[in-house]
Formats: structure tokens, sequence, C-alpha cells
């Protein structure tokens, strides 16, 4: 029999697993790194470090040599509106597909800018209708830029983005595409798919520290930038890249502990490939959802449209999100509700970062517990 802890979960562990989308549980090395050395930003060190750091990025979203990255300190978030409000020119428009909550922040954050868009709202439960698209591009030629989002974090839905962007360059257009909750782990190319611009994370699947992102795209299109208006200040991509490419420096103070954990977390990234992370991740999300399936819960994508890193999963009848936050967070896991529509009716686990089988099989026993308290 197993041996369970006083809050129900087995005892073998006393780790806190984070099953929510981002931050992750981290490789202790990554974390080892945060207590790197004091270091001025504007040193030779820091240099060294920014270069690796935009070059191994670079790696991590199949660029080539035609493409480079620039490192923001912020969130995910922050890459996805440098991209936007710096790349879409004045008199132009941006299409917007929208089927879950980021994809809808696309509208959000281009409102914000003063942005002119076409807002092709698909719903929740639903895949990128690429006839659509079509059809709204060939009709509107003032729609410069597609914004689209990979992993759609709030259903846990993979839309085709090889796809959409081949549609998008066939009528002349670019492609921003939010990767932050899939670079790493899914397949994603900058030379392959074609993809225009990538806005990432440090965290999530890359499995470092939170509080750096990142833009990718060609060196052209960086160098191009400078032609067009400028929407903000310290989000502006341009600012960002002649800082970083040609004066080897930062545009302003960055998050120096959040460069050391990046910089190990991407060296031990490319070390495991992405097929690899891929393939860990999946055999985790597998473990899960047969658990998951087998205590009766309702999965909310047909498995073919899951991504590997999240599962979205119905409430129980007579169960509150609140309760069943509460009940695994004492036994040592945190559980992440759904948003907006779907709050209070389902809720999400993610299968990212440094998580192990014996996690996912503690959690269902916990779960378990949970649900079936007799």
């Amino acid at each position: 029999m197993t041996e369970v802890t006083a809050a129900g979960r087995p005892a073998a562990s006393d780790r806190l697993v984070l099953m929510n989308p981002g931050p992750v549980v981290t490789d202790p090395r990554v974390r080892t790194a945060l207590a790197g050395p004091d270091m001025c930003h504007r040193e030779p060190e820091f240099a060294e470090l920014m270069r690796r750091v935009r070059q191994r990025t670079t790696r991590l979203c199949a660029g080539d040599e035609r493409h480079t990255s620039v490192i923001l300190t912020g969130s995910g978030t922050s890459a996805v509106e440098a991209a936007v409000s710096s790349v879409v020119p004045r008199d132009a428009g941006l299409l917007v597909i929208d089927n879950g909550h980021y994809g809808e922040r696309f509208q959000h954050i281009a409102a914000a800018h003063g942005i002119r868009t076409r807002h092709l709202r698909l719903g929740w439960d639903s895949p990128v209708d690429l006839d659509a698209v079509d059809r709204l591009l060939g009709d509107d030629g003032t729609l410069t830029h597609v914004g689209v989002v990979h992993h759609e974090t709030s259903t846990g839905r993979l839309n085709d983005v090889a796809a959409l962007a081949r549609i998008a360059h066939a009528r002349g257009r670019e492609v921003i595409v939010d990767a932050v909750s899939s670079v790493g782990a899914e397949a994603i190319s900058l030379a392959g798919d074609g993809v225009d611009w990538l806005a990432g994370s440090s965290n999530k699947c890359v499995e470092g520290a939170p509080g750096l992102s990142f833009v990718a795209g060609r060196h052209a299109a960086f160098e191009a930038l400078g032609d067009l208006p400028r929407r903000s200040f310290s989000l502006d991509l341009h600012r960002h890249y002649t800082a970083q490419e040609k004066d080897l420096a930062p545009a302003f103070t960055p998050g120096i502990p959040a460069f050391y954990a990046f910089d190990t977390a991407l060296g031990l990234a490319l070390e495991e490939g992405r097929e690899a992370r891929h393939a860990r991740y999946l055999a985790l999300a597998r473990r899960l959802r047969t658990g998951l399936e087998e205590l009766g819960l309702e999965i909310m994508l047909a498995p073919e449209e899951r991504s590997v890193c999240l599962t979205a999963i119905r409430i129980p009848e007579g169960l509150s999100y609140e309760s069943l936050h509460h009940g695994m967070r004492e036994s040592g896991f945190v559980v992440y509700s759904a948003q907006e529509q779907l709050k209070n009716r389902f809720f999400r686990l993610s299968t990212m970062g440094c998580m192990t089988g014996r996690d996912i099989d503690d959690f269902l026993h916990c779960l378990k517990r949970l649900l079936r308290p007799s």
C-alpha cells in the first residue's frame, strides 16, 4: 500500500508540482543559474552572454543564417505586443485569428496602439478556417499582416501555423505568431514554416525562469522596421534590434539573473532537442489523459486537436473550481482555472516543464481521493 501524507499525497515526494501553464517546474541547474554573479549590462561579459542567448534562441526557433532574435525583459505578452506594435505599417491592417483567449489578445493589443484590424472570431471550440482567411486577405489588400496563436493555451488547441503562413505568403502578407507556450516542444520553424515574426517566452516549454521574452525574425525584416512608425518607446523592436545587434548592448536595463537562467535553459533545450522534448511531454500528457478518463472526466478537445502542453478538463458536477484548487494545492499540486467563457466549467493542467511520470501518478492518486473521498 502506498504511504501517504496527512494531505493525501504519496509521501515519496515533497515537491510543489506546477501544473499551471507557466511558470513551470525547472531543472535545478536553471534555478542555480539565477544566483549568478552581479554584472553590469554595459560590460563585455554581458555582451557575450546576450550574444549567446540570442544565437541559441534563434536555433531554438529553427532559424537559419537569415534569422536573428531580440531579447526583451518582460512576459510573453510583451513580445507579442512588441511585434504587433512595431511591424504593422501606418495605414495598414492586421487580420486577427481568434479561436481563444490569446487570439483575442491580439485584438486588444492592436486596439491599444490604434492599429486597424479585421477580427476573425471563430469560437473557442473551432480550428482555424483557412478558407475564410484566404477570402478575407483577398478581399482587403490593406491587411498586411496576420496574427495567430500557435498553441491556444485557453483550450490546449494547436493551430496549423504552417498552413496559415502558406496562404498568407501566397497573398504577399506576413504572419506574426504567438508561440509563447509552444516553442521548444511543439513543431514550429522560422525557416521551414515561413514564420515571419515569432514571439516566445523564456519559461513554459523552454523551461527557463520567467522574466524574459523574445521576438525572432529575419535580419532584413528587423532592419526594415526603421522605416515604420514608432508606436512604443520601450517595446520598439527596431530600437532593441539596433542596440543588441549593432551596439552589442541592451537598449534598457535587462533582467540579468533571468538571462543567466535562460542561457542555461536554452542549452538544456538544445541538448535534449525539440523532438525529444515533444516526446517527453507527449508521454506525460497521454499518461495524464488516460488517468483522467479512467476517473470519468471529460477532456475538452478531440485527441487530434490537442497540444502536448496542456489539457482542458470539465469540472465534475458538484465540485467548484475553488474546492478543486484548494484540495490539490494541499496535496502539493497547482492546477489552473479556465478563462472567461470557460471559467467555472473547466480547469487546465499543464504537462510542460521538468515534470515526471511519478508526478502524474501522484496527481491522479490525489485527484481520485478528492473526487471519491470514500
